[in-house]
């Protein structure tokens, strides 16, 4: 019986890295089912995703003997089990279209998560949580009390051993500190009207001003409010005759399928940190 793995890494471009990578997994019985690389030509740095299937080796084996590798091309890897979903906690506020989408795909077998907890500073959803048989905390957030909300969202976070973070319009922003902790696997989903129309009514102030494109982005959580690496983004044209709601409704239904895209592909390890920015293997 053959076990599928996928190997992630990056490292300073030079010759002979896909025949090495290649030729390592061909010598202890690997069989590549899929495989990608990009060259940043501007960084000088390399990436690849491979997926293959192996059954002379466990995973613990092929770690030992790819830090050898590794090391001869000052390689950043991972390997990963395709089969182990990623474990996952949700935090939301109360906006819940994200939420409900990413909650449908995953039962839906849509998803390669295991969703572990949702995490919120409302009561709203609750019940929705509960329907998916998933435990949901209500933790509150206040000005006075940020530090020891967030000292029990980590508590959670860590006693659900969760690889990722996904904040589905949870409207509370992340402390410097917080955002270190869950650096490269925090993913936020906002509207395109950034930085334009800030704080509360985007779609009103949108409308008021006849914008024609609705549009999210989906990025890595980081100190830098909303400025994280990209994953993902998309837009949906609009005309004169939509209303506040019809661009509210737009809205959501991009902000949803961004997110899902973003979360899809980094469960799936098909993103890899470049710097400021992303490489996206879809």
């Amino acid at each position: 019986m053959q076990d599928t793995y996928i190997l992630t890494l990056s490292c300073p471009d030079q010759r002979g890295i896909v025949h090495a990578v290649s030729g390592f997994l061909m010598e202890r019985g690997g069989n590549i089912e899929e495989a990608a690389q990009f060259n940043d030509h501007g960084t000088g740095l390399f990436f690849m995703r491979v997926q293959f299937a192996c059954a002379e080796l466990d995973a613990g084996a092929l770690r030992a003997q790819l830090t050898v590798l590794a090391e001869r091309f000052a390689m950043r890897w991972q390997l990963h089990e395709a089969a182990q979903p990623m474990r996952t906690v949700i935090f939301v506020s109360r906006e819940g279209h994200c939420l409900n989408d990413l909650l449908f795909r995953w039962k839906s077998g849509l998803l390669p998560l295991d969703i572990r907890a949702i995490v919120s500073n409302h009561r709203d959803f609750y019940q929705l949580a509960a329907s998916y048989n998933v435990p949901f905390h209500h933790i509150a957030v206040t000005r006075d009390h940020k530090a020891q909300a967030e000292a029990r969202q980590l508590e959670i976070i860590d006693g659900e051993d969760a690889e990722l973070v996904v904040l589905a319009r949870y409207m509370q922003v992340l402390s410097d500190g917080m955002c270190q902790r869950l650096a490269g696997r925090a993913i936020n989903i906002h509207h395109s009207f950034l930085p334009s129309f800030k704080g509360a009514r985007p779609y009103w102030q949108a409308h008021e001003r006849g914008v024609k494109l609705i549009g999210a982005t989906a990025h890595y959580v980081t100190a830098d409010l909303d400025e994280g690496p990209i994953i993902e983004q998309d837009v949906a044209r609009v005309d004169h005759s939509a209303t506040v709601e019809d661009l509210t409704a737009v809205g959501r239904d991009t902000e949803s399928q961004v997110l899902a895209r973003a979360v899809k592909w980094h469960s799936e390890h098909r993103v890899l940190l470049n710097g400021q920015r992303t490489v996206v293997f879809r």
